[in-house]
């Protein structure tokens, strides 16, 4: 809402004749002290609304860095690897099946 320099000098004539020109300056005096007022308690409820959206905010990500810090020591092939590495026997240890014990076994396909 913008109010021409007009409408403001009917405003300003409008509280003379009403008031007077001696309560003048103390109305002026009490309406900027409101406004400072009004100006401070909106900035306490952005501070305080910051405050409890921040907090959020900071709690989640801490607990990303903590999930992250987890996925790098994570490695599910690691444990995967090692039962492999148990299960197989040494290459010493392998047995040699002979061609004529093993059923599966054609023999030199010519062709």
């Amino acid at each position: 809402m913008e109010l021409s320099i007009g409408e403001m000098a009917l405003i300003a004539i409008a509280i003379v004749v009403l008031f007077g020109p001696d309560k003048l300056p103390q109305i002026a005096r009490d309406l900027g002290a409101g406004v400072r007022k009004m100006r401070g308690a909106v900035e306490d409820i952005k501070t305080e609304i910051m405050k409890e959206t921040d907090n959020p905010v900071s709690e989640i990500k801490r607990e990303i860095e903590k999930v992250k810090d987890a996925a790098k020591d994570f490695n599910p092939m690691k444990n995967i690897e090692e039962n492999i590495l148990k299960e197989q026997p040494s290459a010493t240890e392998l047995p040699k099946v002979k061609p004529a014990d093993d059923e599966t076994y054609e023999g030199p396909v010519s062709r």
